[in-house]
């Protein structure tokens, strides 16, 4: 059993490694050329400083023009999906090879699933994965710092959807998919029983939820990819595949209930859409830190509530009163 799971983790990191190789050397290289006059500049007259255009329009970027090509987009998705998975693995197995001596496959996946160490390490590996996801980015956004990080992502206000418009769409979207998953309804998901598991891992998750996925995953998926996207084969494409693939790299946390997959789907959509209509990444980053803090909240005070704590219900009646009216539609 030991050497089975070594095995399968050989196969899983030597693909990767060739693909970190490939992502430092496809970065491309930039668009934009300064142009020079083909006319010879007399030393004897002054220059007419007016006629010369600023600095800041001659570097500006376009996000929807970016200097990087869809091989690189692709190839950041890509390694981003693929630290998730690669690291881990790296994080947990050490933990786990001494724990699942003798124990059959089915069994292994029970002590994945169950052990609370494990579990824990688990969630854990996402924030070394998102380091190195960020940093895969920054080496393709700027050229291992040759461009302006922020500016060239977008990362701004639109004119025509600022901070309070960003946080009341994230709230409707989720007041959305809370009634959307209400109605479907399903079984417990993973991240169900990630929650139940410990409560140290109930506070990593909620960690993860609010500080680092939001960003990470809008800047692979509307910063980097989408850019490339649009540029490439324009903005409806763009729109139509951006949308899939964060909606299907989810499905697998939340495979057997439909419901919470129909609310991600819309959540994915509407960023990229967002994302399409304003042209800048701060808006969706905006919407989904809220879409996600709201439940992160959810998660942290979940085991103080009445329905857990039922000493609560002789103290507080009046919260008790109003938590069993609200917690049917969550």
């Amino acid at each position: 059993m030991v050497s089975a799971f070594l095995l399968h983790f050989t196969f899983l990191i030597l693909p990767f490694h060739r693909l970190s190789l490939t992502l430092v050397c496809i970065v491309n290289t930039p668009n934009e050329t300064t142009s020079r006059s083909q006319s010879p500049i007399s030393t004897s007259e002054p220059l007419d400083h007016s006629q010369a255009q600023p600095l800041a329009h001659v570097t500006a970027v376009d996000p929807n023009n970016p200097p990087w090509g869809l091989p690189s987009g692709i190839l950041t998705w890509v390694g981003s999906v693929a630290l998730l998975y690669v690291v881990g693995i790296v994080v947990v197995l050490p933990y786990a090879l001494t724990h699942i001596k003798g124990l059959d496959p089915e069994q292994v996946k029970q002590f994945l699933l169950t052990d609370k160490t494990a579990v824990f390490l688990q969630i854990f590996s996402a924030i070394p994965a998102h380091l190195l996801t960020l940093f895969i980015a920054w080496a393709v956004v700027t050229r291992f710092g040759k461009r302006p990080f922020w500016k060239t992502l977008g990362w701004s206000w639109s004119e025509r959807f600022g901070f309070w418009k960003s946080a009341g769409l994230a709230v409707g979207l989720l007041l959305v998919g809370l009634g959307v998953s209400k109605l479907i309804g399903g079984e417990p998901t993973l991240i169900d029983q990630i929650v139940e598991n410990s409560l140290a891992s109930r506070y990593m998750l909620a960690f993860l939820a609010a500080a680092s996925a939001p960003f990470i995953e809008e800047l692979v998926y509307r910063g980097v990819l989408y850019s490339a996207l649009h540029k490439t084969i324009g903005m409806v494409w763009a729109v139509v595949i951006v949308s899939v693939l964060f909606a299907a790299v989810h499905v697998l946390e939340y495979y057997n209930n439909v419901g919470v997959i129909l609310v991600i789907s819309i959540l994915s959509v509407s960023l990229t859409l967002l994302r399409a209509y304003t042209g800048k990444l701060l808006p969706c980053y905006i919407v989904h830190l809220v879409f996600n803090g709201i439940q992160a909240i959810l998660i942290l005070i979940e085991p103080y509530l009445p329905h857990t704590a039922p000493d609560l219900e002789q103290k507080a009646p009046a919260l008790t009163m109003l938590w069993h009216t609200v917690r049917p539609l969550l």
